[in-house]
């Protein structure tokens, strides 16, 4: 039976890997990094270690949604709205 964990795990690269697609840097500076970071975890066996790194990658993909959020929200103020700055 396979770990249920390893799921997740993969899961979770997969989303982290997607919205990649879009980082300020590129997608290229991104995949790197985040194939850096799994690799650099990669030996790791303890469930709760797992489930903990599992965290905190949801986390990068809240702040990266919020990332995209507030860029998106800033070109949309700059098309339509005035600079006050005159």
């Amino acid at each position: 039976m396979a770990n249920p964990l390893r799921y997740e795990v993969l899961t979770l690269y997969k989303n982290l890997l997607y919205l990649g697609k879009e980082y300020p840097k590129g997608a290229d500076y991104f995949r790197t990094r985040l194939k850096a970071a799994f690799v650099k975890n990669k030996d790791v066996r303890d469930p709760e270690k797992i489930k903990e790194l599992i965290a905190r990658g949801e986390f990068v993909i809240k702040e990266l949604e919020a990332l995209y959020y507030l860029r998106k929200y800033r070109a949309l103020k700059q098309r339509y709205y005035e600079d006050d700055d005159k």
